[in-house]
């Protein structure tokens, strides 16, 4: 099922099982360019394939958040200065829904997540050179997260998780789909 994806930034702990990719992060990782810290960092665990044209990629995460900036979702990349993260990341004392565009410079767009925490799902569809970015409290309401440009061209679609506080975190990555771009009109919340 995963023969195409491969690691970028491998962790010491994962495996694949039963369709289900388990990860446990390593020491102090992150994704960030810039802006507000003035620093660059990735040292984020993703697993992603190469996708060179449209497409809709669809994830189902577990995790227990509980320390500053624990995170997990998905990573978008054309490379290291270009990507959109997405999904869970615990922040002021709770776990927040968000994302951070990344051309050149990081942005981070975050809010609160009236679901589980500990069960969610994302979706991203790109068409062109825009992003629609969606997630879920239960597998059928996909509110809109973001939507935003992103140039064309070749990149890779996936999961990522890190902690840049610390070590330890377990994530179950679960029903990983990669399809053809999803056509629904950018308010179809199904």
């Amino acid at each position: 099922m995963f023969d195409a994806y491969h690691w970028i930034n491998e962790p010491k702990q994962w495996q694949c099982e039963d369709g289900t990719l388990s990860v446990v992060t390593d020491d102090k990782t992150d994704f960030w360019r810039h802006t507000w810290y003035g620093f660059e960092r990735f040292s984020g665990h993703i697993f992603a394939t190469e996708v060179p044209e449209d497409f809709t990629f669809q994830v189902k995460v577990c995790a227990d958040f509980h320390t500053l900036y624990d995170q997990a979702g998905i990573m978008f990349m054309a490379d290291d200065r270009h990507w959109l993260k997405a999904g869970i990341e615990f922040n002021d004392g709770t776990p927040a829904i968000g994302s951070v565009l990344t051309l050149g410079h990081s942005d981070w767009a975050t809010g609160i997540f009236t679901g589980n925490p500990h069960e969610f799902w994302l979706r991203l569809t790109r068409k062109g050179d825009s992003l629609r970015l969606q997630y879920s409290s239960d597998g059928y309401h996909w509110p809109l997260l973001r939507l935003c440009y992103f140039p064309a061209g070749a990149a890779k679609i996936g999961v990522m998780c890190c902690t840049p506080e610390r070590s330890g975190l377990s994530v179950d990555f679960l029903d990983i789909a990669l399809t053809p771009p999803a056509n629904k009109a950018l308010h179809d919340l199904s």
